[in-house]
């Protein structure tokens, strides 16, 4: 049960890694500019900084598998419909689209293993490989994008991708047992309570510190990660290398960062502390971008650099994940707990790079792009302490 909602967090990732490659045969078919294309790559993260709390507080009072379905749907009717788009401003609706669906088809999924895996050390790897969902479905559509593309074209892969999350949604409907049946070994399930109000979740979910602790540290994770190995293919350009080289260099660097994701399940689920495998991430993370941007002229070390902050800092995702389902304030308030997370984590990737950026400009180059990931990472060991003293405290800490 536990592979199929990894596999529809991955397909679903598919839709966001597509984007990226796409960009110079959207620009050919449809006179694509580089600001509509901005837009583009933005509009998925909207959804999740303005409606993460508002899904997630549907998930547990709906179901997170019923939503899940719906965001499937919705994300395969989005792909479709983009497929046929005749101009760009069609595109960037068919993407508003996608990027709700993405959202629904994603942010339930912590909360709906939390309800059919109930061994404690399965349910910690578990939520380490949901971490890697975002990672490797990147990876594999900058490996795979560019290819396709030139053989099929993107209308057709728009369309192909429909159908393969159709088929995500159809195995999510047959494999995983239906919303109020908690699965129980292979016998017959039983009916939970139904969750409570939406408000009174909320007043919980927001009146609690664990939920406001992990979402300021998936901000602080999420922001200089996507700000780093976003740019990745811009500094590779510039430094001269084919695209065809930076592609790769780029697929690695992001799908490394799936091998922390499974690493923090792993370790969890063997009673390492939390904070201490948030504060190896955080640690990596800082070390990693000093040397990717200050060893200027050593382009191996530099690369090493950004693999080691890319996958050492995996470890950060895969923990707060479990960290989530632990220090919701209630096991009805583990979706919600997620969605404020989520609200956080796109807000890091809304601001991360501009900020980066602006910094670049004003050093007149990437040499100083540390400043801001290393404080970044500094926060985070903060957080990382604080965290793991609410862990400590809560009774169920044990379990994890």
């Amino acid at each position: 049960m536990a592979a199929v909602v990894v596999g529809v967090g991955v397909c679903s990732a598919l839709h966001v890694g597509k984007l990226p490659v796409a960009i110079p045969a959207l620009r050919d078919a449809l006179g694509l500019g580089l600001v509509q294309a901005g837009f583009l790559l933005s509009l998925v993260q909207l959804a999740g900084m303005t409606l993460g709390l508002i899904v997630g507080l549907s998930a547990d009072r709906l179901g997170p598998r019923r939503v899940m379905l719906a965001g499937l749907l919705l994300l395969a009717l989005g792909s479709a419909l983009g497929a046929w788009a005749p101009d760009v401003s069609v595109l960037l609706g068919t993407r508003v689209l996608e990027g709700l669906g993405f959202l629904l088809a994603v942010l339930p999924a912590p909360g709906l293993l939390r309800q059919h895996v109930h061994h404690p050390h399965t349910l910690s790897r578990a939520l380490g490989w949901w971490g890697a969902y975002m990672p490797l479905g990147t990876a594999l559509a900058l490996l795979l994008g560019a290819p396709l593309l030139s053989v099929l074209g993107w209308r057709w892969v728009w369309l192909g991708l429909a159908v393969l999350t159709l088929m995500a949604a159809a195995l999510l409907a047959l494999r995983v047992p239906a919303d109020g049946v908690v699965s129980i070994g292979v016998g017959d399930g039983v009916q939970p309570r139904r969750p409570a109000a939406w408000w009174p979740r909320l007043r919980q979910t927001l009146g609690a510190s664990g939920p406001w602790m992990v979402a300021l540290a998936f901000f602080l994770y999420s922001g200089q990660w996507l700000a780093v190995v976003g740019f990745l293919p811009t500094i590779y350009s510039q430094a001269g290398y084919s695209g065809h080289t930076v592609g790769l260099l780029t697929a690695l660097a992001a799908g490394i960062n799936m091998l922390g994701n499974i690493g923090a399940g792993r370790w969890m689920s063997r009673g390492t502390r939390p904070g201490v495998v948030l504060s190896l991430g955080y640690f990596a993370m800082a070390l990693g971008a000093v040397v990717a941007f200050g060893a200027v002229g050593h382009p191996v070390w530099q690369y090493l650099a950004v693999l080691l902050f890319s996958g050492v800092g995996g470890l950060i995702p895969g923990t707060l994940f479990g960290l989530a389902v632990v220090l919701a304030p209630g096991k009805d308030t583990v979706s919600t707990t997620v969605g404020w997370m989520q609200q956080f984590s796109s807000l890091g990737q809304f601001l991360g790079p501009p900020v980066v950026a602006w910094l670049a400009m004003q050093a007149g180059g990437w040499q100083w792009t540390w400043v801001v990931t290393g404080a970044c990472s500094l926060l985070g060991v903060v957080l990382a302490y604080q965290l793991q003293r609410a862990w400590e405290r809560r009774p169920s800490a044990v379990t994890l």
